[in-house]
């Protein structure tokens, strides 16, 4: 009995010394992105048992330590254990007009801790409207946020809370541009308003474009099959180690593509998109586009037609003609102003510094690839002759 305790007694304090550092050890190789044991693939890491860390293990009547999960599973957990305290939980109050009644109405969504300072990024449908809106963190710890900027033609939002730091655990973000098709994608979230549910997938496809509400295509949209659902929307999209890759962003069914149940496809906007937004959005509280002043145009059998520009603006200086012209009429006193369109008079956009354009997001994405004050080269179609023009673009808004 002595000699049994004895050996029990050595084979846990062993035991606890190995499981310590196996648990250093697969932290840093799963939560950093190291080679797993000095494999140097993926493939020769899953021909072997990954020990797992001691706290998921367990120890039977012989004093040996017991895995009970899989490589695959480990992979997960981890990637689980290392993000799921930045993601959060968001609650929006709106009015709601109904005829002759004012109505409250409620929403919820999902965001997730950008940095240290209190900011949290989440889509731009979730706070859209939103006369308040409230965090409730990984900890129960409840508070209300103030807005920093949004780009809705990104569906990006950006909220600051203020909260001691200590409690915010922001998500290392990862590189978008490498993600390939059959790639692990995790996905974390609040659907139902169940906290913090992980749901697990692959990456379907990579630079599908995602069409908004206001007709612009958000580009470079990642598709995954993990399970999304309402409540899912501004989560984080994480890879095998816990980092960002995306923000979950919509799902298609086939009813909406926003706020829907799951279908097997969901979207989220790429980390990289995310990055670059957000930049701006903390140093100018907006996103800085170029523009030329053209307010509408529409897709012709030649071309895209330039519908209606803006008065003064750098379209009209440049001199290109829009279908929709104000007309001035005088009667007695009254001096009356009539907008008709002259599709004859109006010129048909060819291309935008040489890349031709199609639809009229073509054109904003040609032009928006330029900063305010740069020039562009205008090939536009008149009365059948071709001629290039240039354009000095402005800031937009």
């Amino acid at each position: 009995m002595r000699y049994t305790l004895l050996v029990g007694i050595i084979a846990g304090f062993v035991g606890s010394l190995l499981a310590i550092g196996v648990h250093s050890y697969f932290t840093y190789h799963v939560a950093s992105g190291g080679n797993f044991a000095g494999h140097s693939s993926m493939q020769e890491m899953r021909q072997e048992t990954m020990p797992a860390p001691q706290f998921l293990q367990s120890v039977n009547p012989q004093g040996e330590f017991v895995n009970h999960y899989s490589n695959e599973e480990l992979i997960n957990i981890a990637a689980y254990e290392s993000a799921n305290r930045g993601v959060v939980n968001i609650r929006t109050e709106v009015t709601v007009q109904r005829g002759f009644f004012v109505q409250r109405g409620e929403g919820s969504g999902s965001g997730w801790v950008l940095d240290k300072r209190g900011h949290i990024v989440t889509n731009y449908h979730v706070i859209e409207s939103a006369e308040r809106v409230s965090i409730t963190l990984f900890d129960g710890t409840t508070v209300e946020a103030k807005s920093i900027g949004a780009d809705p033609a990104n569906d990006i939002a950006l909220l600051k809370i203020d909260v001691d730091e200590s409690i915010l655990f922001p998500i290392n973000t990862g590189d978008s541009d490498v993600l390939r098709v059959g790639q692990k994608a995790i996905a974390i979230g609040n659907p139902f308003g169940f906290e913090r549910s992980m749901t697990v997938g692959v990456i379907s496809s990579v630079n599908r474009a995602l069409q908004t509400e206001d007709g612009r295509l958000i580009k470079s949209i990642i598709q995954v099959d993990a399970a999304l659902n309402q409540g899912n929307s501004g989560g984080p999209l994480l890879d095998s180690y816990g980092r960002l890759i995306g923000m979950n962003t919509a799902i298609k069914s086939a009813g909406s593509e926003i706020n829907a149940q799951n279908s097997g496809v969901g979207f989220a906007v790429p980390v990289n998109t995310i990055r670059r937004v957000v930049s701006q959005l903390i140093q100018h509280g907006k996103v800085i586009r170029a523009s030329i002043g053209i307010v509408q145009a529409v897709p012709t059998r030649q071309g895209l037609g330039v519908v209606e520009i803006q008065p003064e603006g750098p379209a009209a200086k440049a001199g290109i003609r829009a279908a929709m012209r104000d007309e001035i009429y005088r009667r007695g006193n009254q001096v009356l102003r009539v907008r008709r369109a002259q599709w004859n008079e109006a010129d048909i956009i060819l291309a935008i510094n040489g890349t031709p354009v199609r639809t009229f997001d073509e054109m904003l994405t040609a032009v928006e690839s330029k900063r305010p004050g740069e020039t562009v080269t205008v090939r536009i179609l008149r009365d059948g002759k071709t001629s290039e023009v240039q354009v000095k673009t402005i800031e937009d808004g």
